[in-house]
């Protein structure tokens, strides 16, 4: 059967498509929403604050790689979207630090996707649950909608003057993160909703549209080895966090990056290393601290050594530096080298040395017992590479111009991050609220 056009169809249902929609059906658009799996939400819901570098200085020092169109808009449009959550009636906590650059507001995501799933429904927007999109339309080089299979079979042709690609990315498909992200990128663990498996990028470039960058990298965090997550709320109970203020030791004993920059790209640079795993070293300081300390103000504090240690993790306790020597020999590691390493960071740390590799932040040494140690590997939330779009959501062809009729935002998107993050949560929705904008605008499909 078809169905009548609308305004806007948007395929997928997470925090970049439910934005879009809620902000489409209130400025008067039409709007129908595909989602893949049987309840609105995806990764969303696993979070808690939305956030983002302060300014466009801190955004270029820490993001220096990044589209620059795109850094500023959502830089300048990121105060827009905390007063659009607002204007639903979930409630934006005042502003606060994240992570050692960042801005940001904690709030209900959970209660934020349920209230735009109202509001468009409100709207008289449609809802289709656990459906397929299986091709956009193109007619005359512009995208006019899409075939969509329902769960019993049945096809339906959506039609829309604009048609927004919002599935999450693509870290639920192993082929695209092996051809994308890296080739081992298979092997980790998934940090994300498992429907977000490349829908929207697939259709997009089936279309003909632009794709990058090659080796951005992807958002994720380092959970401890041999432990797969067992319900979403491990997705923040088993990140290890507090690796930036411990040590991280590769399968010969090295520190090989920076740790303090932030444990979402210390994930990047253990994926590198031989085996993907590595040793992360904590103190008493960096446990009492970090460990079982609040991440942020507002989060719940979890003692992650102790939850592996209950999952069956690989996990040390050793009660003094010498002891870290005495490492089980079927983890792999010389005890000994890690030990030495240790101690002669510490030498270097207390004598005001800059170790090698470097330390922007953390430089205290980690000299005070007993030690915890715990196995690490990488696991991936979603891919930096992407379907491109300008400033206004627009996807763009491989000639650089945009996609008549069709938009993407949130995790679908490439080119704002780059080896580099500042917010996913709030890239999708500052790029869903453009996205919806571009829609209400009467020349979108010219």
């Amino acid at each position: 059967m078809q169905a009548g056009d609308v305004d806007l169809l948007v395929i997928g249902a997470g925090m970049a498509g439910l934005t879009a929609g809620a902000r489409a059906v209130r400025k008067g658009l039409s709007v129908t929403i595909v989602e893949v799996g049987a309840d609105v939400g995806g990764s969303a819901r696993f979070a808690g604050y939305v956030w983002t570098a302060p300014d466009h200085d801190v955004m270029d020092r820490h993001n220096p790689r990044g589209d620059v169109a795109l850094k500023r808009a959502l830089v300048d449009r990121f105060d827009d979207g905390i007063a659009w959550i607002r204007s639903l009636g979930v409630e934006a906590k005042d502003a606060q630090p994240i992570l050692s650059f960042g801005r940001g507001h904690q709030f209900d995501t959970n209660h934020y996707v349920d209230t735009c799933r109202r509001v468009i429904l409100e709207h008289g927007g449609e809802l289709l649950l656990e459906t397929e999109t299986e091709r956009l339309l193109l007619e005359d080089g512009a995208v006019a909608g899409a075939d969509l299979r329902a769960a019993d079979g049945t096809r339906r042709q959506a039609r829309a003057r604009a048609t927004l690609l919002a599935t999450g990315g693509f870290q639920g498909d192993h082929a695209l993160r092996t051809a994308h992200v890296h080739p081992r990128a298979d092997r980790m663990e998934l940090r994300s909703n498992p429907h977000s498996r490349g829908g929207g990028y697939r259709l997009a470039t089936q279309a003909g549209a632009a794709t990058g960058y090659e080796d951005a990298g992807f958002y994720g965090h380092l959970i401890p080895s041999g432990i797969p997550f067992a319900d979403p709320a491990d997705f923040v109970d088993m990140s290890l966090y507090y690796s930036e203020h411990a040590l991280l030791f590769n399968l010969q004993g090295e520190r090989f990056t920076d740790e303090t920059q932030g444990d979402h790209l210390t994930t990047m640079a253990l994926l590198e290393q031989a085996e993907s795993r590595g040793l992360l070293v904590a103190d008493a300081r960096v446990f009492r601290d970090w460990v079982v300390g609040s991440y942020v103000e507002g989060a719940v504090a979890v003692d992650k050594f102790g939850l592996a240690s209950k999952r069956g993790g690989r996990v040390g306790f050793a009660e003094d530096l010498d002891e870290l020597a005495y490492l089980p020999e079927e983890w792999g590691y010389r005890g000994e080298v890690v030990r030495d390493a240790v101690r002669q960071f510490n030498e270097h740390a207390s004598a005001g040395l800059e170790p090698k590799p470097g330390r922007d932040l953390d430089r205290l040494p980690l000299d005070e017992p007993p030690y915890y140690v715990i196995e690490t590997v990488p696991a991936i939330t979603f891919p930096f590479h992407g379907v491109r779009i300008d400033d206004r959501a627009r996807v763009l062809g491989e000639d650089g111009r945009p996609l008549r009729g069709l938009l993407a935002a949130g995790s679908d998107t490439g080119g704002l991050w780059h080896r580099a993050y500042a917010g996913g949560i709030a890239s999708a929705l500052v790029f869903g609220l453009t996205a919806a904008d571009t829609a209400a605008r009467p020349a979108q499909r010219t």
